[in-house]
């Protein structure tokens, strides 16, 4: 999405936009006093003000490029800069627009599902199927490679060096004992998003992950997991002591203020854990995407050919955005490592509990 602004946006101050309304308001206006300062004048005198009408002229064509300047903003404004950002019911290529279908919503007691695809759903499934597809290739291929005669290359070697580090310095080192049965959780997760947050980055593509729907539903889900993980180690008896804990040894006085204490504290800790987890890969991925629109911004609202100031900006904001382009890859493989690897706290944290 993000890659495919450059283009239009370039276009856009070679050709020239039209000029606003409020240029051609502003004009008559200046025409008029020029009017009404040069008829009190008569022929055979030399007028004080000869230079007026100069001035005058200088004074609209500023009041025109003021105007040109405002019509970009106004252009590239707020509501540009969510359209590139929000959810929709469209796919978007360049000037060709795909409306998704829509269907009915189901209704279950008051509420209303809507199951109709949109922009991010999309995009979502095409994270999904290179992740099956990722996982798939690689697994195609080491059954096919004799680990005694020949060493993986290609994407084997790259998907197995990341396999690796997740299985054993992410999922066994934060998880402990038994975390064999939730690698296979942690590497799905770890690529699952990484694709989602890079899709963002590809011409004519969305990030899925700056919609906080997604990353609140990624986070139920390592909720589920989570908690459910604490259900099988501790037994539910157990796992019940996770949120009313009481101390040993403490008089039956102290243990009903510890738990009137203890309670709203670990119910809020266990509420904090998924919140984290959605608002941090939600905030990350959606600051990048304004931090390169408003870049991309700063082109239309000062870029021009023909002045310094305006060269400048295009430079400027295109060497910029190219820079943050760079840091959004690194922050998206970045947020999925740190979601992968807080999960798996997590998950080690409540199989460990008191």
């Amino acid at each position: 999405m993000k890659g495919t602004m450059l283009v239009p946006l370039l276009l856009a101050i070679l050709t020239g936009a039209a000029p606003a309304p409020a240029a051609l308001i502003a004009a008559p206006p200046v025409a008029a006093a020029v009017h009404i300062a040069v008829l009190p004048q008569d022929h055979g005198e030399a007028s004080p003000d000869a230079a007026l009408p100069q001035e005058a002229q200088d004074h609209a064509e500023d009041a025109e490029g003021h105007a040109e300047d405002s019509e970009h903003s106004e252009e590239w404004g707020t509501e540009a800069m969510m359209h590139h950002i929000v959810d929709s019911n469209e796919l978007e290529f360049g000037s060709i627009k795909i409306e998704l279908p829509s269907f009915p919503p189901i209704r279950v007691g008051r509420f209303e599902i809507d199951m109709s695809p949109t922009k991010h759903v999309f995009f979502l499934w095409i994270a999904t199927l290179l992740t099956i597809l990722t996982v798939w290739f690689a697994a195609r291929r080491a059954s096919r490679t004799d680990p005694g005669e020949q060493a993986p290359g290609g994407l084997l070697n790259a998907f197995e060096s990341f396999y690796v580090y997740l299985r054993d310095d992410v999922a066994l080192a934060n998880i402990g004992h038994g975390g064999e049965k939730y690698v296979p959780y942690v590497v799905t997760l770890f690529f699952f998003i990484l694709f989602a947050n890079l899709l963002g980055l590809v011409p004519f593509g969305a990030t899925a992950t700056s919609n906080i729907m997604v990353t609140a539903a990624l986070a139920l889900i390592s909720l589920t997991v989570v908690e459910a993980s604490g259900m099988s180690e501790l037994g539910f008896k157990g796992w019940l002591g996770t949120i009313f804990y009481v101390p040993q040894g403490l008089h039956p006085m102290m243990k009903v203020v510890m738990l009137m204490i203890m309670t709203p504290v670990e119910l809020i800790g266990k509420l904090a854990k998924p919140f984290a987890l959605a608002v941090r890969l939600f905030a990350n991925m959606t600051a990048g995407h304004f931090v390169i629109l408003a870049l991309l911004g700063l082109i239309l609202t000062y870029g021009s050919f023909t002045k310094a100031t305006g060269i400048a900006a295009i430079s400027g904001s295109l060497l910029l955005g190219l820079f943050v382009m760079f840091l959004e890859i690194f922050v998206a493989v970045l947020q999925a490592y740190i979601f992968t690897t807080l999960t798996a706290v997590f998950i080690g944290l409540i199989r460990h509990a008191h």
